[in-house]
């Protein structure tokens, strides 16, 4: 490789790093938020795999930016879709899955339907990514 191959290679390398959600970013956030559990409260493996299965359901730069929008209050599946920079069909897919899966709840009000969290939990999972990833980092 050439040397500015080289330098693009450790510049995409520096990105990624800088762009990847580590373990350790999480236990970090987490290490002011709650005192440590002893083994007997740990959470169930099968609990353990519905959350992941949870979060695989969030893992799409879309459905973040929706999460985050409806965290400050309901909205439309248009106004989801322009924030998005979606079409409007993709954007109810998007909300579709992630209401299907109990994180949100829809209401149909004439013409409109409006979307707003059901799980709270959300919050705290925003405030994790809007600190590890947010303008300010």
């Amino acid at each position: 490789m050439t040397g500015i191959a080289l330098q693009k290679n450790a510049q995409k390398k520096d990105t990624l790093r800088k762009n990847t959600l580590t373990y350790r970013d999480i236990t970090i956030y987490n290490k002011n938020m709650e005192t440590k559990k002893d083994s007997s409260e740990l959470i169930p493996m099968e609990a353990l795999a519905e959350a992941a299965e949870c979060l695989r359901t969030l893992a799409h730069p879309a459905r973040l930016r929706m999460v985050q929008l409806l965290l400050q209050g309901d909205h439309t599946v248009g106004e989801l879709a322009k924030a998005c920079d979606l079409p409007n069909h993709m954007a109810s897919e998007h909300l579709g899955l992630m209401r299907d899966r109990g994180l949100l709840h829809s209401e149909r009000q004439g013409r409109y339907i409006y979307y707003r969290v059901a799980e709270e939990g959300l919050t705290g999972i925003m405030q994790c990514i809007e600190h590890r990833f947010g303008a300010g980092r």
